[in-house]
């Protein structure tokens, strides 16, 4: 699956500073609410049910936060490049600075877990990790993990 079609430029944020997990799960919970016009709570209670069944911190610095939700129709996913690491329990030990909220529906399991993959998959590659932390803006961060990388750039 395709990035773009679940994720908008404006759900792009970089340099966002958090404390810890709890603080970043907090925050990405209240942003995608706020879009998709669901109560925080709910949100943030199933993804911190989620990390409690294990880490979704993925390796390599990146952690992929999911759960699957009643209120959502279809894969809604923000991009969040950190401002500084955080301890995020990642199978590898590492800390975390790229992070990919991805909220699926309950319908149409197959799908759903193919958004997850095709993002699991792309945000294994070290050239694209590499890029996406050094992208100058959201703009170009987008870009790049949408590939297309090379058509912007910065200012």
């Amino acid at each position: 699956m395709d990035f773009e079609p679940i994720c908008r430029i404006v759900d792009t944020v970089i340099d966002l500073s958090v404390r810890d997990k709890r603080a970043l799960v907090h925050d990405l919970a209240h942003r995608a609410a706020v879009v998709l016009n669901v109560e925080d709570d709910v949100v943030f209670s199933a993804l911190l049910k989620r990390e409690e069944l294990g880490s979704t911190g993925v390796g390599n610095g990146v952690a992929i936060p999911h759960v699957r939700l009643e209120q959502v129709r279809d894969p809604f996913a923000i991009m969040v490049r950190l401002k500084d690491p955080i301890n995020f329990d990642s199978i590898d030990g590492q800390p975390v600075d790229l992070v990919c909220l991805l909220l699926l529906s309950k319908e149409n399991e197959s799908a759903q877990l193919s958004a997850l993959a095709g993002i699991a998959r792309r945000l294994r590659r070290p050239e694209l990790l590499e890029e996406l932390r050094h992208a100058p803006n959201r703009v170009v961060l987008y870009n790049i993990m949408i590939g297309r990388a090379g058509r912007y750039r910065s200012q």
